[in-house]
């Protein structure tokens, strides 16, 4: 096995689409067409979050707790949120839909996006597919705009969003999520 060289952005999709798939049994190739993320690409993520005790031995379950844990005292600081400039794109982080009746904001964050419909300051996503993977995936596009409320978030905003992140990864997702 190849040296652990630190986790990447994608790292954290994936794991997070694992968990949302819930029991359902998924191959290498469902997490490369819902992720838009290569098969070998894929590989290499499973290994490196199985080397830092995210993923069981065999890469199937994921260890929800170190997940959430790092999920709320890691990403700030290793895959933190610069906004840029105003664009055209999906609302994310406080901006999400679902997130909007929690945290009232006057400030609007957009992942860039043509097929967007609102303008705001621009978050590069975690990886550049995620905005298709989004489009094709409500609970994974929630989750990911949760987690950028973690990125980039202040205190009472991070507070809820984590509150919103643990309902959504310790329960059973539907039968139907992809």
């Amino acid at each position: 096995m190849r040296k652990h060289n630190g986790m990447r952005p994608q790292d954290i999709v994936v794991l997070l689409k694992i968990v949302l798939l819930g029991k359902k049994e998924w191959q290498y190739q469902d997490l490369v067409r819902s992720l838009y993320i290569s098969g070998a690409e894929i590989n290499a993520s499973l290994n490196r979050s199985k080397a830092a005790g995210l993923i069981d031995y065999n890469r199937k379950r994921v260890n929800k707790l170190a997940l959430l844990e790092f999920l709320e005292h890691g990403m700030q600081y290793v895959f933190p949120v610069e906004a840029g400039s105003l664009s055209k794109g999906i609302p994310t982080a406080h901006s999400h839909p679902g997130m909007k009746k929690n945290i009232i904001s006057e400030s609007m964050y957009v992942w860039p996006d043509l097929k967007g419909n609102e303008f705001g300051q621009s978050i590069d996503p975690l990886y550049e597919n995620q905005v298709k993977a989004a489009h094709e995936d409500p609970l994974l596009y929630e989750v990911l705009a949760i987690v950028d409320i973690l990125r980039a978030g202040k205190n009472r905003e991070v507070k809820i969003g984590l509150l919103q992140l643990k309902k959504i990864l310790r329960s059973e997702p539907s039968p139907k999520h992809n």
